[in-house]
């Protein structure tokens, strides 16, 4: 599968050291640089996959994004890019130690200085101000990645996605599904307010790249908690309920497929949630929303999965 691709370079070692690894370049791939630091390994580039897919969400406003071993740590968006990045830290201030941070815009000079205050194994970003070079490379050991290709084209960089396994190898489209006007409908009688609404589109593009089962809890364009990975919906929703604690007052919450279990509308209620997003679709969904509007919660459904394994 691999003779036709040009090799880029080989890695000490893969996911673990006992994994030899290899990075290949096919026709799509992106182009990069390395400003700074250690050679970059393969998980590095699992992380900063992860970083542009959810920067190139948000490529036309100011976004930071922090990603650690293959999941994301959170994501904000804010008026000038130190705001996004001070809100992107303080939603998860532990995982942000040792992870990597990516940024949508220019990394300016105010913006390094607070960088470096931090321990971060990796800065990503589509440009940096000379000052802001100067001050991040001060720190030899922090890689320093500049990503030259556009955010918006990194987007659809990738058309399929491909997963040998021991019975064949898995083929499918990549998962490039936006928004539909015919499909983006509110089901509850409460109905969002504007603010709640642009959160809510927010933390589902977010929840588009986080592991399934998949729910994110954002208000004010900051993710405030991020359940993913666990094998059902209630104990990812309730895990992000229990990380996020009284600052889910008046929060969204977006699931990355539908929601079938009422007991996720229960820890959404007693979270004062304001309003959920999720795929929908479901023979559940009427009975879905009658639970949100017993709780007064708006409840908007999307036509769209992202399930993501």
């Amino acid at each position: 599968m691999l003779d036709n691709l040009e090799k880029i370079t080989d890695f000490r070692y893969g996911e673990n050291r006992q994994q030899s690894a290899s990075l290949y370049k096919n026709e799509s791939s992106i182009d990069w640089e390395v400003l700074n630091g250690s050679e970059l390994t393969y998980k590095n580039y699992l992380d900063m996959t992860m970083l542009v897919e959810i920067l190139g969400e948000f490529f036309d406003v100011f976004a930071t994004a922090m990603t650690k071993s293959g999941l994301i740590c959170g994501v904000a968006l804010g008026k000038t890019l130190v705001d996004s990045y001070a809100k992107s830290v303080d939603s998860n201030p532990i995982g942000a130690i040792g992870s990597c941070v990516g940024f949508s815009k220019i990394i300016d000079e105010r913006t390094a200085k607070k960088i470096v205050q931090s321990q971060f194994e990796l800065v990503l970003g589509i440009g940096f101000d000379k000052e802001a070079l100067e001050i991040l490379k001060k720190n030899e050991t922090l890689k320093i990645v500049k990503i030259n290709t556009p955010l918006e084209e990194v987007k659809i960089s990738v058309s399929q996605e491909l997963k040998i396994t021991p019975f064949g190898v898995l083929e499918q489209d990549a998962d490039r599904a936006d928004f539909k006007k015919d499909s983006f409908k509110v089901q509850t009688k409460k109905k969002p307010e504007q603010e709640q609404l642009e959160d809510a589109i927010f933390a589902f593009k977010v929840a588009k790249y986080a592991k399934s089962n998949a729910v994110v809890i954002a208000k004010d364009f900051k993710t405030i908690a991020i359940g993913q990975g666990e094998t059902s919906f209630t104990e990812a929703c309730q895990g992000a309920m229990d990380y996020a604690c009284d600052s889910t007052k008046d929060a969204v919450v977006a699931t990355d497929s539908a929601i079938n279990n009422i007991d996720i509308i229960h820890a959404a209620a007693r979270g004062r949630v304001a309003l959920i997003i999720q795929s929908g679709g479901t023979q559940n969904d009427k009975k879905i929303a009658e639970q949100c509007d017993k709780y007064e919660i708006a409840m908007l459904t999307t036509g769209i999965e992202h399930f993501k394994g």
